[in-house]
């Protein structure tokens, strides 16, 4: 629910954001195609194949290891929270390779910043994504499993956040609360600007950047986000190779 929640109240405040006047007009029918498919494909079939197929091949795999894990409250959802964005990063990083690019190209080709755009992707590209493995096992392992989905939740929740526009202002309380450890808006604008698109990897937080020296500090938003991409929507869906 809080991911539900976090997504309509970015779509209203994007719609009614007089920043962005041109928001929808903007979008071409390509985008809204894109950006529909990909939210429907994340935030529905992903689910329901952690669900029916991921969870029921751990208990193939590990029949006796079910709910074989007991942590506490904080370690299980500083599991998820710290210890998988730090899976993630590399996961990313990987996906700025050469060789893996055409994985994740699709993801940017967003070329302006709102909450629509968070899950576009080439439709499998999800399944190279280490968070629908390692969620899955982890919520298998755990004998109560609420705080490490909580932490699941959170971390969606600043997903689409970090797509969005709303970023806290260079000197309020917020960004000084923030802005030393958490990625904020700006910092993935960066990350899909053409002039800094291999730094600022993390979900959530800013330390794996920081330590492996991928981090790029910005306090404004990119004048341009986005790469150019001549592949066909049917490509960009399904074969993102040219």
């Amino acid at each position: 629910m809080l991911v539900f929640f976090t997504f309509v109240i970015l779509l209203a405040l994007t719609v009614t954001n007089s920043k962005q006047p041109f928001f929808i007009s903007k979008k071409s029918r390509e985008d809204w195609l894109l950006d529909g498919i990909g939210l429907v494909f994340q935030g529905i079939v992903i689910p329901f194949f952690q669900i029916a197929i991921v969870l029921r091949l751990y208990q193939l795999l590990l029949p006796h290891a079910r709910a074989s894990l007991n942590f506490y409250p904080i370690p299980a959802f500083l599991l998820s929270f710290v210890f998988v964005d730090y899976l993630y990063y590399w996961n990313h990083r990987l996906f700025h390779t050469w060789k893996l690019w055409f994985i994740h190209q699709v993801h940017h080709t967003v070329t302006q910043i709102d909450v629509l755009g968070t899950s576009r992707n080439t439709l499998w590209t999800s399944f190279f994504i280490v968070y629908l493995w390692i969620h899955s096992l982890f919520i298998y392992l755990l004998q109560e499993p609420y705080w490490y989905i909580l932490g699941i939740s959170l971390s969606s929740a600043l997903d689409l956040w970090r797509h969005s526009s709303f970023s806290p202002t260079q000197n309020s309380w917020l960004y000084r609360c923030l802005s030393t450890w958490l990625i904020l808006p700006q910092d993935h604008a960066w990350h899909h600007s053409p002039d800094c698109i291999a730094g600022n990897y993390g979900a959530n937080l800013k330390l794996w950047d920081k330590i492996h020296g991928t981090y790029y500090q910005s306090d404004k938003m990119p004048d341009s986000l986005g790469i150019d991409s001549f592949l066909s929507v049917n490509q960009k869906l399904f074969l993102p190779w040219q």
